[in-house]
């Protein structure tokens, strides 16, 4: 492994509680004017760090396809959907339906885990291949634009928590960045000011709102790769499962069971992707950091073995993902040693922490952030005897 380099100075939010290998904690430094970015000075650049853990890894057979794995998934998905078909036709005019429009989101979910592997080449060995896979599973299942995700996941892995560079911390119903926050008005700003704890409420419209991105981005003038194929495998999706919804059951348990339905599926997704950069370090726009350290730095691991495996498709090894994007999810857990012992080499911190407290930090950070949202002039206790 590499020589060890000077102890980098920590910057960022708290993201070291758990099971991180080095000592430091990076205390936030969020205020209600200015949030602090990392950049060189903080993270100063390491020398042949991923060259050498690469090597490594690929010595280590790790990036070979485990189509046994993906078939078995596969399997066990299709045979989920088979029972929910059987469920819903058994169930007739029950409200037990709203138990089969849970079970759906919890399966569109997965099925989104299959094709963000196939769009990171982890199930095929063709290119082509795992593109028309992932476009058939991203459109004709789950009913998001494959051509919309993938442009914005692949700006998301080359400059993860970066500013200005990475879509997946720009301004949008929640603020990631205290001068997002600063600039709400109206409703975003009521909500940016409790926005932490607002987060998981609002996934319940993240479904809604991936579809209608969707639509939005193939109605768009913009050039779209295969815009008529995916609109045709999205109006395939409506047919088979948005139609029958509406064709046999009532009118308004329909609209229930499609609301549960998107709302699991919102929660699950959201809930799935949140605990993996947010609350880790923000990048300096001009910052310039290595490949090792600018990956390794903004992800956050979390902890739990199998079965969070199975629960987040992966994504729970975010570090060995973005180190390794088409690594088959079951030699992740293999990656992880691999990375931990450069990291230790390097002094490196490698954030993993629970899941539960996962999600902690990604609250305190969100609310930490939407005090820009408020008037830092507004005495707390003013504002107590105001009301009175």
């Amino acid at each position: 492994m590499a020589s060890r380099p000077p102890r980098p100075r920590p910057s960022g939010p708290d993201h070291t509680r758990g099971t991180s290998i080095s000592a430091t904690v990076t205390e936030a430094r969020l205020g209600p004017v200015r949030q602090t970015y990392a950049g060189t000075a903080e993270f100063p650049p390491l020398t042949r760090a991923y060259t050498e853990v690469s090597q490594v890894v690929r010595e280590t057979g790790l990036l070979r396809r485990t189509p046994w794995f993906y078939t078995m998934v596969a399997t066990l998905i299709a045979l989920g959907f088979a029972g929910c078909v059987t469920g819903f036709v058994l169930f007739g005019h029950s409200w037990f339906q709203l138990l089969i429009a849970g079970a759906l989101g919890i399966l569109f979910t997965q099925v989104a885990f299959l094709g963000h592997e196939a769009a990171h080449r982890q199930i095929l060995t063709s290119g082509p291949g795992n593109d028309r896979l992932a476009r058939v599973l991203a459109n004709g299942v789950v009913g998001m634009s494959y051509s919309w995700w993938t442009t914005k996941h692949t700006r998301h892995h080359a400059n993860p928590n970066r500013v200005g560079k990475d879509p997946d911390i720009e301004i949008d119903t929640i603020s990631f960045l205290d001068t997002d926050a600063a600039s709400a008005r109206g409703l975003r700003r009521l909500i940016t000011k409790k926005q932490g704890w607002l987060f998981f409420p609002l996934l319940t419209l993240e479904g809604l709102n991936l579809h209608a991105l969707a639509f939005r981005h193939l109605a768009g003038r913009e050039p779209v790769k295969g815009r008529w194929t995916e609109i045709g495998l999205i109006a395939l999706r409506f047919a088979v499962f948005v139609v029958p919804v509406f064709v046999f059951l009532p009118l308004g348990m329909a609209f229930a069971f499609l609301g549960v339905q998107l709302a699991v599926f919102g929660v699950y997704m959201g809930a799935s992707f949140a605990p993996n950069h947010k609350g880790m370090p923000v990048i300096a726009p001009d910052a310039k950091l290595d490949f090792f350290s600018k990956q390794v730095r903004t992800s956050r691991n979390v902890g739990g073995g199998w079965w969070a495996t199975w629960l987040m498709g992966g994504l729970n090894y975010q570090v060995e993902h973005h180190l390794f994007p088409n690594m088959p999810r079951p030699y992740l857990s293999r990656a992880r040693e691999i990375v931990r012992e450069q990291c230790r080499t390097l002094d490196v911190p490698y954030t993993e922490t629970t899941l539960w407290r996962s999600y902690g930090i990604v609250i305190e950070y969100l609310n930490r952030v939407g005090l820009a949202a408020r008037d830092p002039f507004d005495c707390p206790m003013v504002g107590t005897y105001r009301r009175v």
